[in-house]
């Protein structure tokens, strides 16, 4: 199987089923160079490279950029589900949300309920995430958390590349609106993926590692960092299960309860803030339904309760280590 970048695979996904279905068409910032630039179209392939050779392959009329208003080509991606079509909005930052969370949160979540099931809606909305990568706090943060709280959304965070691939083939097809979240730092990262099309269902969690002292959950980058620390981990004798939920929205409940109640110890990584988050919510599903299996309390390591900063050490500090994951794994094994 052939070796793939993050940002690879992303585009063989969109290459493939733009190929396949005719009703899948893109739009947003930048998507071949800037509408209307002096230049050469397509030198970049958007602000991430994720969508190169697309222009080439189908046209302005599937590909188009837009102006700087999100609401606007959200808004009209919205209204492109309703009537057939399969729009790909991608939104450069997911921190842009707020000036399109109208179209989100209000139209595209709900048309489905407010037409009584009658429409839908096969709306995907690509965006980046994450802190690492020197950006600022306006332009890191992870806010999937805010997504997974909307009914009528499915969220998903791949981990790696070859999960991106086959989730967004699936969210492509999917005919709810899905938001697709995508870890800046993940990009270059490299793992095998097929050729051909695949799907991964949502709602389905990755055990990623099989383990009997401890159980960790990670979500989208955090899978590595849990990795790093599961190896550290097993040089000191403990092993450790790590369980990626590769969709927060649906939540693959079973799993995660199977895993925690044979283990009975939980650590949740979650580069998200800790209020109100997906770590919080796991923690909580997990104290409710499987109370009686635990021999240690559930742990959180999370960024802190902060915007991100932009200082690079700051920065550096802010994020999740695998050191932090194998403090705080090792203090409730050994208790």
């Amino acid at each position: 199987m052939a070796k793939k970048s993050f940002r690879q695979a992303l585009n063989e996904a969109l290459h493939l089923e733009m190929a396949r279905d005719p009703r899948v068409i893109m739009m947003g910032e930048d998507l071949t160079g800037g509408a209307g630039a002096k230049g050469v179209q397509d030198a970049w392939g958007g602000a991430f490279g994720v969508t190169k050779g697309l222009l080439d392959a189908f046209g302005p009329e599937r590909i188009r950029d837009t102006p700087i208003s999100e609401a606007a080509f959200v808004g009209a991606a919205a209204g492109a589900a309703l009537t057939g079509m399969r729009p790909i909005a991608e939104i450069m930052f997911v921190d842009f949300a707020g000036v399109c969370l109208d179209q989100i949160m209000n139209q595209a979540a709900k048309f489905r309920f407010m037409f009584g099931g009658r429409a839908k809606t096969p709306l995907v909305i690509r965006a980046t995430y994450g802190a690492g990568s020197r950006s600022g706090s306006q332009h890191t943060q992870a806010l999937y958390p805010i997504f997974t709280h909307i009914p009528g959304l499915k969220v998903v965070i791949p981990s790696n590349p070859y999960d991106a691939k086959g989730l967004l083939l699936q969210a492509i097809r999917d005919d709810d609106p899905v938001i697709f979240l995508e870890h800046k730092m993940l990009y270059d990262t490299v793992g095998e993926v097929p050729d051909g099309s695949y799907t991964i269902p949502f709602g389905e969690a990755r055990v990623v590692r099989d383990g009997k002292d401890v159980m960790i959950v990670a979500i989208g980058r955090m899978v590595g960092v849990a990795e790093e620390a599961a190896r550290q981990l097993a040089s000191e004798g403990i092993s450790a299960c790590i369980v990626d939920p590769r969709t927060t929205s649906p939540l693959d409940e079973d799993t995660l309860l199977e895993v925690a109640e044979k283990i009975g110890r939980v650590v949740i990584v979650d580069e998200a803030n800790p209020r109100c988050s997906v770590a919080t919510d796991i923690s909580a599903l997990l104290a409710d339904k499987c109370f009686d299996a635990l021999k240690a309390p559930i742990k959180l390591v999370t960024a802190p309760h902060a915007p991100v900063p932009y200082a690079p050490n700051l920065e550096d500090a802010y994020i999740p280590t695998p050191e932090a994951v194998s403090k705080v794994v090792k203090s409730i094994v050994k208790r």
